[in-house]
């Protein structure tokens, strides 16, 4: 899991069947920008975590998917 902040969306018109509805947001995580499916309703600036490779693929009901928003952050603890 990473975790990363929303820096934009994505629109597609056209798309797969098993991601019509689905949301993309643009999170930077890491020095790199993703493409993930929002499964949370977050927006720009908020804080989130990733869930990446075949658990976010899963946790979308099999869609095809590297990236999903699965969590907003509301706060970390100190390490």
């Amino acid at each position: 899991m990473k975790v990363g902040k929303v820096i934009g969306s994505i629109w597609a018109t056209r798309k797969a069947q098993c991601l019509q509805g689905q949301t993309f947001l643009v999170v930077e995580s890491g020095g790199q920008e993703i493409v993930a499916a929002d499964q949370v309703g977050a927006g720009p600036g908020d804080k989130v975590l990733l869930a990446t490779g075949t658990v976010a693929s899963r946790y979308c009901m099999d869609a095809p998917v590297d990236a999903a928003v699965v969590a907003i952050v509301d706060g970390e603890k100190e390490r």
